[in-house]
């Protein structure tokens, strides 16, 4: 239900200034003039919430899952952008001039004064830019944390210059009802800002972490041990993730997404399976024992604590293996009864992390450049390897948990879907979109 009552939530906090404005009776205008209007209002009143949707809220993160939320953001920005770009054109044949906020007669739409709409075409030449280089981020092979600065700025400056825009020149904004709901999503979008830019990093310095350890695993992944320097720890589930920051200021940008491969149940330190791909991540090796670090979180729901399906099948593609080996770890050290089978597909032999920890009783592996000399499924992890490692009953009963390459679990989770397997029962977080 509470998925549910998110997306009611948001529906009528998008549409609330829509409605407020319809409600204050201004004379009616040709339709294409107040369709005009009504774009510009949800444009701005969803650009507000994608400030929530991007907040990193525990609440919505663990009960609809980061990678829902985060698709959703940048699903409704690119909505938003075609609002917006709509929005002047449809006032083609619009009278202009007269006093501010309106002619004597009401019927004004569009105002002389330059300032007023200064700040609206200032915000028309930002948004797409924005939405564009945050769609562009991978292929423009900048650092991370200068696009999530950028990216952050920004959206700030556009809030405010929506926001001056709306009050001073807007038909509707004007009216002192709508001047103070514009004022008070304003200030929750901006709060949203905070509690990632200020809030967080606050809470995080009063419960820092130490470096215990950091160990090669294979020629380009390592895993990384943090302990708590002077509190109890975290309180997270199996399968869950943190933002990592090792060995800068808590308010420091250089902070990034890591799945826990450790398990609640194995003690207060945690452990991250971490392969070299970025900036930080090229540079693992390099950290130093008992450096200090920053966990916010827990966050996601990629966890099958309080379930009651008879398996639990985990099917993980490279460093994937993180949070389904926190979940394995964890169920072996609660005797959990239930039946759990893994399949770990990798490129290269010498990519297997955990080998010896993860045996070969109810594991699988997969590799799609094999030596000679193996034995084990050969490929990539697809239909037809599904179908041979699970039972139509299993399809049906079991609870599936996948994370790894995107087109590796659009393939999985399609063919689940086909076999019967019930949604709910598939359960999965992406990081990467278009």
């Amino acid at each position: 239900m509470k998925p549910l009552l998110l997306i009611i939530a948001y529906l009528f906090a998008v549409t609330l200034p829509l409605i407020l404005s319809w409600l204050t009776g201004a004379p009616p205008r040709p339709f294409h003039q107040e369709l005009a209007s009504g774009l510009g209002i949800l444009a701005f009143s969803m650009v507000l919430m994608e400030f929530v949707l991007s907040g990193r809220f525990k609440g919505i993160s663990k009960d609809v899952g980061m990678d829902v939320t985060m698709r959703f953001h940048q699903v409704m920005a690119r909505t938003a952008l075609g609002f917006a770009l709509l929005h002047p054109f449809l006032y083609q044949g619009t009278p202009s001039g007269g006093q501010r906020p309106w002619d004597p007669t009401r019927q004004l739409t569009i105002t002389t004064d330059f300032s007023a709409l200064s700040t609206g075409i200032a915000a028309y030449l930002l948004l797409p830019s924005l939405v564009l280089l945050a769609i562009g981020r991978t292929q423009l092979d900048y650092k991370y944390e200068t696009w999530r600065l950028m990216h952050g700025i920004g959206a700030l400056l556009i809030a405010l210059l929506l926001l001056h825009h709306t009050v001073y020149a807007g038909r509707y904004g004007s009216q002192p009802v709508m001047t103070w709901i514009w004022l008070t999503m304003t200030g929750v979008a901006v709060g949203s800002l905070l509690h990632v830019y200020l809030l967080a990093p606050v809470l995080d310095k009063a419960h820092a972490w130490r470096v215990t350890s950091v160990t090669r695993l294979t020629p380009k992944q390592w895993e990384v041990t943090v302990k708590p320097d002077g509190h109890r720890g975290l309180d997270y589930n199996a399968g869950q993730f943190v933002w990592l920051n090792v060995g800068h200021s808590s308010f420091s940008m250089k902070e990034n997404p890591f799945s826990i491969c450790s398990a609640p149940g194995g003690g207060p330190e945690i452990s991250f399976m971490i392969k070299e791909l970025g900036d930080f991540t090229r540079t693992i090796g390099q950290i130093d024992s008992d450096a200090v670090a920053y966990l916010d979180g827990p966050y996601g729901n990629l966890s099958v604590d309080d379930r009651t399906e008879p398996g639990v099948a985990l099917i993980a593609g490279g460093v994937g293996l993180a949070p389904l080996l926190g979940i394995l770890r964890e169920m072996r050290l609660a005797n959990d009864p239930r039946k759990v089978r893994l399949i770990y597909g990798n490129r290269m032999d010498d990519q297997i992390a955990y080998r010896d920890e993860l045996g070969t009783q109810d594991v699988v592996y997969v590799l799609s450049e094999p030596p000679e000399n193996w034995h084990g499924e050969t490929g990539f992890i697809d239909a037809a390897l599904i179908d041979r490692v699970f039972s139509p009953k299993e399809f049906s009963e079991w609870v599936f948990v996948m994370c790894g390459p995107a087109i590796m679990m659009d393939t999985v989770e399609n063919h689940l879907i086909e076999r019967g397997t019930p949604s709910h029962c598939i359960l999965s977080e992406r990081f990467d979109y278009d």
